[in-house]
């Protein structure tokens, strides 16, 4: 887990991501996108390998998240990381529009309109 010291969390809209910095090196990030109903869907996480193992993927997502909600936003998490993450922690105030399942909807296919 991370020590959380030189250890920063921003929101880059033209890039359309949180990133997580190591100091000056962005040591990675989660990628949103806003759906046609204003929603964040979260389609992929990276954690740059050099920083792996120091629970920097789930830093990033849980201040991302914590984000979202003080911005009274939507998420749409796609991402397995976000995904597993929300399982396993509540996020205070945030807004989640759940996929239906692959089972649930009857195909594994994700509508684009939806994505």
């Amino acid at each position: 887990m991370s020590d959380d010291v030189g250890i920063t969390v921003e929101r880059n809209d033209a890039k359309g991501r949180y990133e997580i910095r190591q100091g000056d090196t962005v040591a990675g990030f989660t990628l949103f996108r806003e759906d046609d109903q204003g929603r964040l869907v979260f389609p992929h996480t990276e954690i740059d390998p050099a920083f792996s193992g120091r629970g920097l993927g789930s830093v990033l997502v849980g201040r991302a998240l914590a984000d979202v909600a003080a911005r009274g936003e939507t998420v749409v998490p796609v991402c397995p990381f976000v995904v597993k993450y929300l399982q396993s922690h509540d996020v205070d105030g945030l807004q989640v529009r759940w996929r239906p399942t692959a089972d649930a909807a009857g195909s594994d296919e994700i509508d684009a309109a939806d994505a």
